[in-house]
Parts: C-alpha cells; sequence; structure tokens
C-alpha cells in the first residue's frame, strides 16, 4: 500500500481533495494452489471493505487503475528482470516455480504479471494526481508490495518497487515540478530495495523505522542499521530507526516521529512525500 501527501499543509482539512485507488484485479495474484499465505488478497480486500464500510470511499475521490508502462519501471529495474516479470503469466505453472525459487520469499502464478503492473502503476497514477495539484493527497491499496524489490531481484513477496518507481517518474518529469521527495517507509521490515535504488541521490530522503534485531530479522542484513546513511551525493540522505528488539509500540514510533522524523522533514522541506504504508507493523 502507498500514500502520497503534497507535503503542504495549505489546505483546510475540510478542503481537501483525497485520491483513492483499488482494483480487485491485483487479488488475482496468488499462490499457485492457494496455500496459505500471509501475502494473500484478503490484505487489500479486507481494507477496501473497510473503508466502504465506514463510508471513506464516498467521501474521497475514487480512481482508476492503470498498468504501468516498462520505461518507468526501467528507470529502477534492469531490462532482463523487467521482461521476466511481464512474461511470467505466460509461462507454464511448473516454468512459474522454477522461477519463483530461484527468489527469496516469492511465488508466482498466472496473475502475477498483471497485478505487478497494475501496482507500480497505480502508485505513478496517485503521485501524479498529487504532483499536479489535482488532489492534496491520495493513497494506494496495492499489491504485490514493493520496498523489498532490488534492481534484478524480487524478493519479501516484492516484484516491482512500486514507490520507488513513483518516485523516479516524479524526478524524470520535470513539468510537474517535484525536486525533493521524502520516502517514509514504516513496514515493520526494512526497505532495502528503496534504499538501494536512491542511496546515491540527494533529492530523495530515505527514512525507515523497522525490526532489525542487529541484522537478524528479514531481509537479514546490516542495510537497515542506522549507520547506513547513503553515499557520494546521496550521504546524509538516509535514515534508518532499527528496533533491536521487538515489542516497541506507540510511544516508541511517536518518540521517533517528535525527535527524528518530522525535525528533519521539516529541514529537508520535500516537494512530495511517498509513505510505503506496510500495516505489518
Amino acid at each position: 500500500m502507498e500514500a502520497v501527501d503534497s507535503g503542504s499543509d495549505g489546505a483546510s482539512r475540510s478542503q481537501r481533495r483525497v485520491g483513492i485507488l483499488y482494483d480487485e484485479k491485483m487479488c488475482r495474484h496468488r499462490t499457485p494452489d492457494r496455500e496459505p499465505h500471509p501475502e494473500n488478497p484478503n490484505r487489500i480486500k479486507t481494507i477496501w471493505n473497510k473503508l466502504q464500510d465506514a463510508g471513506i470511499t464516498e467521501r474521497c475521490e475514487v480512481l482508476n487503475a492503470n498498468k504501468a508502462v516498462d520505461k518507468y519501471i526501467l528507470a529502477v529495474h534492469g531490462k532482463s528482470y523487467v521482461d521476466l516479470i511481464r512474461t511470467i503469466s505466460s509461462k507454464q505453472s511448473n516454468c512459474r516455480r522454477r522461477i519463483a525459487s530461484k527468489f527469496n520469499s516469492i511465488y508466482l502464478n498466472k496473475g502475477s504479471s498483471e497485478a505487478a503492473y497494475l501496482a507500480a502503476g497505480s502508485v505513478i497514477e496517485v503521485a501524479k494526481r498529487v504532483a499536479k495539484g489535482e488532489l492534496d493527497s491520495a493513497f494506494a491499496i496495492v499489491r504485490p508490495p514493493g520496498h523489498h524489490a532490488e534492481r534484478d531481484t524480487a524478493m519479501g513477496f516484492c516484484l516491482y518497487n512500486n514507490v520507488a518507481i513513483a518516485a523516479k517518474f516524479l524526478l524524470n518529469k520535470k513539468e510537474l515540478g517535484i525536486n525533493k521527495i521524502l520516502i517514509v517507509d514504516w513496514d515493520v521490515h526494512h526497505g532495502n530495495g528503496t534504499q538501494k535504488t536512491f542511496s546515491d541521490d540527494p533529492r530523495v530522503l530515505f527514512f525507515s523505522v523497522h525490526r532489525h534485531d542487529f541484522g537478524k530479522f528479514y531481509p537479514v542484513s546490516d542495510e537497515g542499521d542506522y549507520t547506513m546513511i547513503g553515499e557520494g551525493p546521496g550521504a546524509g540522505y538516509n535514515i534508518n530507526v532499527p528496533w533491536e528488539n521487538g515489542r516497541c509500540g506507540d510511544a516508541d514510533y511517536l518518540a521517533v516521529w517528535d525527535h527524528i522524523l518530522i525535525p528533519v522533514a521539516k529541514q529537508f522541506n520535500p516537494d512530495m512525500i511517498l509513505i510505503s504504508a506496510g500495516f505489518d507493523a
């Protein structure tokens, strides 16, 4: 799930135009034999149903999902990898199983390609609408998720890095006037793929708060450590807040927001804020 905000507080709460995007075709991505799995279609179905029951969708502008085109995805992922994901659905099931087994924590089925393209395209769509000023903020209810996906690697249930693709899209569309982006990732797991995408880019400040357990919590590496601050011109634009023990609660998160994220965000003064809203925290 991804959320975007213009970074402006100029509109009053009653005037804010909020977009919301959901497409049930993303539910076609599921385990090949419908085996139980934590990343399943109910993740987004439940969110959408709850929002409808609460009447929230009636107060928002409901947007249509669009598939991302390859040229935008290629700003983040390699061509051979994009070719692979695009053609997954046309392969035989035993071939899809072999491909999935080469990656870490990945399954693939006939609906995976379409869902991956819809997820990436949907985040681009909501980001574009906010960047143009047509909306003040927007929420894309998408799957498969994306923040673990690296340039040539699917991992951690993620195929395309949706938020990174949207951020690259915004920066490359100069007419949108988006020159600085803050990405906030509050998933319980570190967004390793997003971090790697922008590690040397000072236009993107990546902030991640996550469980780390001294590198033993997924994705099991030192990339989520607080010492990882970016490199080259991007040094200082990568901030990790690693929880070294589980059971962190509201007070812990509020302390991080009040004493780290908000002061840094105010100083950075982004044109857009993208949120990787991983709800497993």
